[in-house]
């Protein structure tokens, strides 16, 4: 199923190239990007693929039963821009361009020295056989290493000043999910991108992983009350568990709920807190107020000054 998934998702992005992007490209004299556009438009059709299977979820569960309502939502529309270019493609466009160099060289020192690294289905071979046992495990290895990154990302102050334009946002939707700031996103890819070569992620389950993953975090963004039960909020982030996260009592190293699909990772290490108020208030009471209401140029700039300042070891 995931191969034919893959296939047809293949097929499809290759008849665009062809038909749309490749002639304009042409028309326009930019055919010595041609590889880089390629790569760019899979990119952007599967990051629209996946807006709209957020919005179709998210955006009729915060018409229902918002836990706020805002006269003026002009924040928000910054998370929608921040939406807008994580994922249709642009930033990863330029990653790709800047990175595509030292991906290359770091793989050919690996297959010059003739070693092969293990992998999930290499180390338990019967998972080649069970596609979708695989697919779980990949997702609950993957979910385990992003608990880590959001502790961290609360833990060292550096950090802290990158991630805090996530959490500056007083309005919180599921738009909020991709506000970050660029530097926090290039360092998140990195993550997540060294962990899933690392097990052997398939390229044809890796989308749809990260589909799931993301669907996930943009509903535990939504506006929305909404928990699943006192048992189902142990197995699954809901809305009021990340909730809580993102209140004002969770800034910085006094964050909790760090889990991004499955809470467990907060019961095990001890960081799981259901009692911080049913719905609070959302926002970073250290950050300044242009990292809550300023545009996106703004708080890329300003969640950059945080940064220096906290490596100089001043308050960010």
């Amino acid at each position: 199923m995931f191969d034919w998934m893959a296939d047809t998702y293949g097929l499809f992005t290759g008849w665009l190239f062809e038909e749309a992007v490749q002639p304009a490209m042409y028309a326009l004299g930019l055919m010595d990007w041609a590889e880089e556009a390629f790569h760019w438009l899979d990119f952007f059709v599967f990051g629209l693929l996946g807006i709209g299977v957020v919005y179709l979820v998210c955006r009729p569960l915060e018409a229902w039963r918002p836990v706020e309502r805002w006269e003026d939502g002009s924040a928000v529309w910054t998370d929608v821009v921040y939406t807008l270019l994580a994922r249709l493609g642009i930033l990863p466009l330029l990653a790709f361009v800047l990175f595509a160099a030292v991906q290359v060289r770091i793989e050919g020192l690996i297959a010059d020295s003739g070693w092969v690294p293990p992998t999930l289905e290499s180390t338990f071979p019967g998972l080649r056989e069970t596609p979708l046992l695989a697919l779980l495990i990949y997702i609950v290895i993957l979910d385990f290493g992003e608990y880590w990154r959001h502790r961290f990302q609360h833990t060292f102050g550096w950090w802290w000043a990158l991630h805090s334009v996530h959490h500056a946002q007083k309005q919180m939707t599921f738009w909020t999910d991709d506000r970050n700031h660029v530097i926090d996103d290039v360092i998140a890819a990195a993550w997540f991108g060294v962990i899933a070569v690392a097990i052997g992620v398939p390229p044809g389950q890796f989308p749809i992983i990260l589909l799931v993953l993301r669907l996930g975090e943009s509903l535990s963004h939504a506006n929305v009350r909404l928990d699943f039960g006192r048992v189902g909020e142990r197995l699954l982030v809901s809305p009021r568990f990340h909730r809580l996260h993102h209140g004002l009592l969770s800034a910085g190293a006094t964050g909790k709920n760090y889990a991004v699909l499955l809470p467990i990772w907060d019961w095990v290490f001890g960081t799981a807190d259901f009692d911080r108020g049913r719905y609070p208030s959302t926002g970073d009471p250290t950050a300044p107020e242009s990292l809550a209401s300023g545009g996106w140029v703004r708080q890329q700039v300003d969640g950059t000054k945080r940064l220096v300042r906290a490596l100089r070891g001043r308050d960010a």
